[in-house]
């Protein structure tokens, strides 16, 4: 029996990958449970103790030492502990006597669902410890069960949860698929340790180059920053610590299987590998990659930076749907602003114009240092601001000796004053109302009038019309002459023609 109990201590240990010390220590208490329950110890504190090699279970009735003994099960005084244990003290908890051990079905019942309660238990903390340590590690998972709120994963011994938050929005999943993850978080919970991994998280992306390029993990190339949207595309700022090393190459690697195996963990994901520098300008202009950048345009005031790219690379600088941009401004911590060569010049010239329509500023005015002053005269200062301050009385001002009187003195050689001329008012003249509002006009040379003259002297010349191709003057005569002239000149050549006919002219045969 003995070698059983042995036998059946290591294979439960083996099976739940436990240490033996902690299934011993659940029998133990599994073994105390029981006893318990039995009607022999009900309601006394009891020990037991296993015998990992022999297997013998030893079962105590304890008690603690105190002054005053108020329940005799669970205590006992000084002097009887000192019988059974000669160094007792008050506090200790002391063996009394050995019971049998021999339990009934109720306890044996017992017994075995506090060994599973206990080692269940033991288990979450097994797993809690192991994965305490290690959030921020990459592990390769298989997909278990999948759920509308959760997918959850097999993580060796224990099972991790990957959220909806977590998940990247282009990748399928499946039952058995087996991927790799980001451990982000380690929860103790009810149910156990709460364990939460990501697919989504930037430091995945970091961890898979630690893992892909040896130069990033012996640290001769570190990664500074990672701008990341997940499933559709990243951004990668690296810099070389040791000199000699290409940063950029050495994370492509020869002939870019290094980024290529990166990519194909991320499942498609377009990774952009830029080179970090201390400059702003030359970070920001390398960050907009594949895009050329003529120059840009630091405001660090505001923390703005404005990029010029050529006309022709405006789109793609901007990258789909703004993509580039806003990864470019996430990777260098710079709100980035692209702009082309034509907005940048015309953004330019409306600056100037502003600048010089602007009034001037108004120069403060500079008064003048007064002069230092002695500490006499600005006694006397002083002295002579009191003296106009006071008032003066009547008395004072009656004592005051009056200002002697000044002569007149005239100039010796002063020149008489001339006598200005009377001004004679010409005759009057009588003006009539109607010249205050009629102005006075000239009087104009009669213009000579020509005589008149009849009709029938005028000659005949004065009405002669000119046919288009007749040479010979027509008369009017009649009002069917003139109807004819408005039909035209066809009319009058018909009309002498005669008959209304057109006549043709024949013309003579030409000799050979």
């Amino acid at each position: 029996m003995k070698s059983d109990f042995i036998v059946a201590l290591t294979q439960l240990a083996a099976e739940r990958n436990l240490p033996r010390e902690v299934v011993l220590s659940a029998i133990e208490d599994a073994l105390v449970s029981a006893y318990k329950k039995d009607s022999v110890a009900a309601g006394q504190d009891i020990s037991v103790k296993l015998d990992p090699g022999s297997g013998d279970v030893s079962v105590f009735l304890i008690k603690t030492v105190a002054e005053e003994v108020t329940d005799p099960l669970l205590e006992m005084d000084l002097e009887d502990a000192k019988k059974i244990k000669p160094g007792a003290e008050i506090g200790d908890v002391v063996p009394t006597e050995e019971l049998p051990h021999s339990a009934g079905r109720i306890a044996a019942q017992t017994a075995k669902q506090v060994v599973v309660q206990r080692l269940r238990e033991a288990e979450r903390e097994i797993v809690f410890q192991e994965y305490a340590d290690k959030e921020g590690d990459v592990f390769t998972v298989t997909v278990q069960k999948m759920e509308p709120k959760q997918i959850t994963v097999e993580l060796g011994r224990a099972e991790a949860i990957l959220p909806p938050s977590e998940q990247v929005p282009y990748e399928r999943y499946r039952v058995g698929h087996k991927l790799k993850v980001l451990l982000q978080s380690i929860q103790r919970s009810n149910k156990g340790p709460e364990i939460i991994v990501s697919r989504a998280d930037e430091l995945l992306v970091k961890r898979l180059f630690e893992m892909e390029v040896p130069e990033i993990y012996n640290g001769s190339v570190e990664i500074v920053s990672i701008a990341r949207e997940p499933g559709s595309r990243s951004k990668v700022a690296v810099w070389a610590k040791q000199d000699g090393v290409d940063a950029v190459g050495s994370c492509v690697g020869l002939r870019g299987i290094r980024i290529q195996n990166i990519v194909n963990e991320l499942y498609g994901e377009k990774i952009d590998v830029v080179k970090y520098d201390k400059d702003p300008v030359a970070f920001i202009a390398s960050s907009l990659s594949p895009s050329p950048v003529l120059r840009v345009d630091l405001n660090p005031e505001t923390g703005t930076a404005v990029a010029v790219v050529p006309d022709r690379q405006l789109s793609l600088a901007i990258g789909k749907e703004g993509q580039n941009a806003r990864l470019a401004a996430r990777l260098t911590g710079w709100n980035v602003d692209i702009r082309s060569t034509v907005e940048a010049d015309a953004a330019a010239e409306a600056a100037a114009v502003a600048a010089a329509e602007a009034p001037a500023p108004v120069e403060a005015v500079e008064e003048p240092s007064a002069e230092p002053v002695t500490a006499e005269e600005a006694v006397e200062v002083v002295a002579a601001e009191e003296i106009v301050e006071q008032p003066v009385s009547e008395e004072v001002l009656e004592a005051v000796p009056a200002e002697p009187e000044v002569a007149e003195v005239t100039a010796p050689d002063a020149p008489a004053e001339q006598e200005e001329p009377e001004l004679v008012a010409p005759d009057a003249v009588e003006i009539s109302p109607e010249d205050l509002f009629m102005p006075e006009v000239e009087e104009l040379e009669p213009v000579p009038v020509l005589d008149a003259a009849s009709l029938h002297d005028l000659p005949e010349d004065v009405w002669a019309v000119r046919g288009g191709q007749s040479q010979e003057p027509g008369v009017i005569r009649f009002a069917e002459d003139i109807d004819e002239l408005q039909r035209g000149q066809g009319g009058g050549r018909r009309r002498r023609g005669g008959g209304g006919r057109t006549s043709r002219r024949t013309r003579a045969p030409r000799r050979r």
